[in-house]
């Protein structure tokens, strides 16, 4: 009883250190609009959020964060630009107090992160070499075959392909988007996987790749696969993720979200498909 009691006691004091550990660096809304600058994170991943060559930030997240937050009182942003995969850690770590990236809100990310009510849905694509000489329509190709897939590190096609059953030793990671036009265009891998307008974006850079037209989107567990993005934040940034999501709620009434939206590349029905899901919906999977 006593070795039970002491670890009933052990238990709880890890779970509040856990608590405080997760709150301590919570961003407080109440204080950035005091100082009226926020630290806002992109992954350099066109069209979602990323620095153009002039070390401007574009993209419909930091489009549409610029104009939610102004609307909330806060009109300075200092960008910060990193790597997919270091997004929830730099949250984590306090080294910005959101990330704009059109990030997937998954359940997985959920237990981690704070998440604002949709901004953005997107289908998934293919990157392949031009001409397409596999003839590759869909991340169902690569299950039974021995092409090889790439996809960046910490994105969301990882799982996909894990549930589709992919032997992971076909999986190919690279660091960014960037490095997905000459690892397919060179053969380290068949393809890339990523969403329709990443691989879209990437193959209007180079006439090396080309995106996959005729893409059959993945069916997991009888659903066929659709992202739902929105804004991030460290646990505990309570105030600040629900001042955002209903300043965006009343934003995405207006032309000049649909505007932005559209120039980034999210057509009728990714624009409609943004209001079909609550985050919670989506949280709890």
């Amino acid at each position: 009883m006593k070795n039970l009691r002491k670890t009933m006691v052990l238990t709880a004091v890890s779970a509040a250190l856990t608590i405080t550990s997760a709150n301590l660096f919570a961003a407080d809304l109440a204080q950035l609009k005091d100082k009226g600058v926020i630290r806002i994170a992109v992954a350099n991943e066109i069209p979602y959020g990323y620095a153009d060559l002039n070390g401007d930030v574009k993209g419909a997240g930091p489009e549409v964060a610029t104009r939610v937050l102004k609307n909330i009182g806060i009109d300075k942003i200092e960008w910060q630009v990193t790597n997919f995969s270091s997004l929830i850690p730099g949250l984590q770590a306090d080294r910005f107090d959101m990330v704009a990236a059109e990030m997937a809100i998954l359940p997985q990310r959920c237990k981690t992160v704070m998440f604002s009510e949709p901004n953005s849905s997107y289908g998934e694509g293919l990157l392949v070499p031009a001409g397409n000489p596999n003839g590759l329509k869909s991340y169902e190709d690569f299950v039974e075959s021995s092409y090889k897939l790439a996809i960046m590190a910490g994105a969301d096609q990882l799982e996909m392909m894990q549930a589709l059953g992919m032997d992971e030793s076909r999986l190919v990671t690279i660091a960014t988007n960037s490095d997905a036009i000459s690892t397919v265009a060179t053969g380290r891998a068949d393809a890339y996987a990523a969403t329709g307008q990443t691989a879209a974006g990437l193959a209007g850079q180079s006439n090396k790749v080309e995106v996959v037209e005729d893409f059959t989107d993945p069916v997991i567990n009888g659903e066929t696969v659709r992202s739902w993005g929105g804004f991030t934040f460290a646990q505990g940034s309570d105030a600040l993720r629900d001042a955002v999501s209903e300043e965006l709620a009343r934003f995405k009434q207006t032309p000049e979200w649909a505007e932005i939206m559209e120039r980034n590349g999210f057509v009728a029905h990714d624009r409609e498909e943004s209001f079909k899901k609550t985050t919670q919906e989506l949280c709890d999977g």
